[in-house]
């Protein structure tokens, strides 16, 4: 009998593969990326005092308006500027992306397009 593949617990593997060498400082925070099936995360990360700087989603009240009756990967996007534009309020102009284990393509693309457009650097 063959098995499914549990395809998060593979992403997980993979994002802890990756995060054994990225990490986030205070100057150069991480852009950490969560997608689930309906919605996009996305946080700011000082590793080296394990806080959380700044962060945007597409549940928030504010972004819902905005979002209204586009596809996921437009509000990906527009969650990718909204979170840049709150990362350069705490003086964030550079980070270090870590695409949790995701595929760079589609949703997290246009989220790491839209924080690009909005005056950051990876």
């Amino acid at each position: 009998m063959i098995t499914r593949i549990d395809k998060n617990a593979v992403r997980q593997r993979r994002h802890a593969r990756v995060r054994k060498t990225l990490s986030g400082t205070p100057e150069c925070p991480r852009l950490n990326v969560y997608r689930s099936t309906k919605n996009i995360y996305v946080q700011f990360i000082d590793d080296v005092n394990g806080v959380t700087l700044a962060s945007a989603s597409t549940l928030e009240s504010a972004v819902k308006g905005e979002i209204a009756g586009k596809t996921k990967t437009e509000a990906a996007k527009i969650v990718g500027k909204i979170a840049a534009e709150r990362a350069k309020q705490k003086g964030i102009e550079t980070v270090v992306f870590d695409r949790g284990g995701y595929n760079y393509t589609g949703r997290v693309q246009a989220l790491a397009d839209g924080a690009r457009e909005a005056g950051l650097t990876f």
